[in-house]
């Protein structure tokens, strides 16, 4: 998922601190793999409007962490984690990142979570030949440079936002078998307008109608106005990509209008704080696009599931899970790589293929995107069900 608002002025202000920061990075003589430790960074949003993303990414990261520690580490290293709270914000991002590099000498990065704040800290690390591992960002472009090229140092563990946008207006077509369908997205996050603009290609190649496409904005709280126009199209489902602050207010104030039809949306909806803000009831006939359930019966998954409840005692979310992954992915990196040298380490994990993870078998394409599984999520008074899986 993404928040890309400011990050472009604030990626360019980043070039110039990795200036300044790149005498502390690349080569592998250096102080963080010295000794039995492997010092990795994770820049992380513990505090601030996505903090619940940020906190679950890092501690699937944390167990990881523990069962590799438990197993000996790598090589022989125990592997020693440094936090960063980027808050949220892209500009603090940046910050987390370079204080990672220069104060605490990682020989890695695992996240932020959002796709914003990932692309805030990039410049830094690249600069400094250091990989950054994404859990949790969804936009395309943090892969790629503007003409396309794959950018060395940069991977993720998710799906891209154009495979989930495409799955929804599918099944919305084949499964929901719905010909008319209006848009309500947030016109502040290009993660929401991507999506919204990928259904609307899909759904309408395949003969669907848009009735509307209504426009919100981050933080907003009223919504009646825009569901308002939205029922008087009639649609037979409404697709409302974003995340959950603002999507579980949504969900409940168009029930409170009667609009009763099928609610579809995407993997920003994978929260608790999602039925305790709609409500049991009015998140029924709600469908999302997502990367993990707990409901999986996968014997990965549950295995998973199991350990995650065992160190936190809760149930783990999809940025849980992804978090998990992305250590899986860098540990064996690492020890592919027989070294901690950030251009060694970037260069096994491109090569990834057939790793397994807690959803499977995880590899990476050419973008260093991961080919993974994705699933339709649906809601049942207050529950996560799988209604499919695809791929993977």
């Amino acid at each position: 998922m993404k928040l890309w608002k400011k990050a472009s002025r604030i990626a360019l202000a980043a070039l110039l601190v990795a200036g300044l920061a790149a005498g502390c990075g690349g080569g592998e003589k250096k102080s963080a793999d010295t000794g039995k430790e492997i010092v990795i960074g994770v820049n992380a949003e513990l505090t601030g409007n996505v903090a619940n993303y940020g906190k679950s990414m890092l501690s699937g990261f944390e167990l990881a962490v523990e069962e590799a520690n438990k197993a000996g580490g790598i090589d022989g290293k125990k592997i020693k984690v440094v936090t960063a709270d980027n808050k949220s914000e892209p500009s603090e991002s940046g910050n987390a990142a370079t204080k990672l590099v220069t104060q605490n000498k990682v020989v890695a990065v695992v996240g932020p979570a959002v796709s914003g704040c990932v692309a805030a800290e990039e410049p830094v690390l690249t600069a400094n030949k250091i990989p950054l591992i994404a859990p949790c960002a969804t936009a395309p472009g943090i892969t790629l440079d503007k003409d396309g090229k794959t950018k060395q140092f940069v991977f993720r563990a998710c799906f891209i936002d154009p495979y989930q946008g495409d799955i929804m207006a599918q099944f919305a077509s084949k499964d929901l078998k719905v010909k008319k369908v209006a848009i309500l997205h947030d016109s502040s996050s290009d993660y929401s307008k991507g999506l919204a603009q990928v259904f609307t290609k899909v759904f309408t190649a395949a003969g669907g109608t848009i009735t509307a496409d209504e426009a919100f904005l981050s933080k907003d709280v009223d919504f009646k106005a825009s569901l308002t126009k939205i029922k008087a199209t009639n649609p037979e489902a409404i697709y409302i990509p974003g995340y959950y602050e603002e999507v579980a207010k949504i969900i409940k104030q168009a029930r409170e209008i009667g609009l009763n039809c099928p609610l579809m949306g995407s993997d920003g909806w994978d929260s608790p704080k999602l039925v305790e803000i709609a409500g049991k009831e009015a998140t029924n006939k709600g469908y999302f696009t997502n990367a993990y359930t707990a409901e999986d019966t996968d014997p990965g998954v549950q295995k998973f599931v199991k350990a995650y409840q065992g160190k936190f005692n809760k149930v783990p979310d999809v940025f849980a899970m992804e978090g998990y992954n992305a250590g899986l992915v860098l540990f064996n990196a690492i020890k592919t790589a027989k070294s901690t040298d950030g251009v060694k380490i970037a260069e096994a994990m491109a090569k990834t293929k057939d790793l397994q993870v807690a959803n499977g078998k995880f590899s990476y394409d050419e973008k260093h995107n991961p080919i993974t599984t994705a699933l339709i999520i649906e809601m049942k008074d207050g529950k996560m069900t799988l209604n499919k899986k695809i791929g993977g």
